[in-house]
C-alpha cells in the first residue's frame, strides 16, 4: 500500500511537471506570436518607422535640438544650437535597406509587445508564489514596463541626438567627409536604445539583489562616490562631447536612478529586518 502511494505521488509529481512544461510552452508561443504581430505592424508602417522616428534625430528640426537651441539662447550658449545634418546616410550593401527595415521592425515590435510579454510571464509565475509574494509583487509588470519605456525615451530624445551630433560631425581631417552607412546608423540607435532601457531596470535589479541578501543599503552608500565617478565615465562614453552640459544632461538622470535604487533597497532591507525580528 505504501509503495502504491509512493508511486502515485511520483506519478502525480511527473504529471504536474509536464503540465507546467505545457503551460510554459503555451506562454512562450503567445509571446512569440505577440512579437510577430507587433513586428508585422511596425514593418507595414515603414514611412512612420523611418521618416518620423528613426531618421528624425538626424534632422535639425527634431524636438530635442529645438529645445536645446532655445535653452542655449536663454543661457547665452550658442553651442547648444545643434545641426546634425552635416553627414549623409548611404546604403552600401544590396540588402542593407531591407535588413535595416527588418531589424528596426523587430525592435519596435519588441517594445510594443513588452507589456503583454511581461504579463504572460507573470501569469505563468504567479501560481507558484504564496499570498505574501503575490501581494509584494503587485504592480511589478507595470513598473518594469514603465522603467524600460522611460529608458527608451531617454535614449531616443537625449542620448541618441547627442551621440549623432558628436560622432556624425567628428572628423580627423578636413580631407575626410562623413558618409555614414544606414546599417551603422540603425544599429547604433537601436543598440543604445535597448541598452538604456535595460539600464533603467536598475531599481528592479537592486530590489531583487537586496531581497536575496546580496546587496545592502550600506553597501550602496559605501560606494556612492565610486558610483558618481562611474556615472560620469558612462556619460562621457555615451556623449563623447567636450561639452560638460551635455554630459550632465545624461549623468543627472542616471544618478537619480541610483538614488532611487538606494531608497528601494533601504525600504526592502528595513522590511526584511522587521520580518526577521
Amino acid at each position: 500500500m505504501k509503495r502504491f502511494n509512493t508511486g502515485s505521488e511520483e506519478e502525480e509529481r511527473e504529471m504536474t511537471f509536464w503540465e507546467h512544461l505545457d503551460e510554459l510552452r503555451g506562454t512562450l508561443w503567445k509571446i512569440v506570436i505577440a512579437l510577430f504581430v507587433t513586428s508585422i505592424v511596425a514593418f507595414a508602417f515603414k514611412e512612420v518607422l523611418f521618416d518620423d522616428i528613426i531618421l528624425a534625430p538626424k534632422s535639425k528640426t527634431f524636438i530635442t535640438y529645438r529645445a536645446f537651441c532655445k535653452l542655449g539662447e536663454w543661457l547665452s550658449m550658442p553651442s547648444l544650437c545643434i545641426d546634425p545634418s552635416q553627414f549623409q546616410l548611404i546604403n552600401i550593401t544590396l540588402a542593407g535597406q531591407f535588413t535595416s527595415h527588418m531589424n528596426i521592425s523587430l525592435v519596435a515590435g519588441l517594445i510594443m509587445a513588452l507589456p503583454y510579454m511581461l504579463w504572460e510571464l507573470w501569469r505563468f509565475i504567479k501560481p507558484g508564489l504564496n499570498e505574501q509574494e503575490v501581494r509584494n509583487s503587485r504592480g511589478a509588470v507595470s513598473i518594469i514596463t514603465l522603467l524600460f519605456i522611460t529608458g527608451v525615451l531617454f535614449s531616443y530624445f537625449i542620448v541618441a541626438p547627442l551621440m549623432i551630433n558628436f560622432l556624425g560631425g567628428y572628423a580627423v581631417s578636413s580631407a575626410v567627409s562623413n558618409q555614414i552607412s544606414l546599417t551603422s546608423y540603425v544599429s547604433s540607435i537601436t543598440l543604445m536604445t535597448l541598452l538604456m532601457g535595460l539600464l533603467f531596470e536598475l531599481p528592479v535589479l537592486i530590489l531583487f539583489l537586496t531581497k536575496i541578501g546580496i546587496v545592502t543599503p550600506d553597501f550602496l552608500k559605501r560606494y556612492r562616490k565610486h558610483t558618481v565617478i562611474g556615472i560620469l565615465v558612462v556619460a562621457g562614453i555615451i556623449t563623447p562631447s567636450p561639452d560638460m552640459f551635455s554630459q550632465l544632461i545624461v549623468a543627472v538622470p542616471l544618478y537619480g536612478l541610483f538614488e532611487l535604487s538606494l531608497a528601494i533597497s533601504s525600504r526592502m532591507y528595513k522590511k526584511k529586518q522587521e520580518l526577521a525580528g
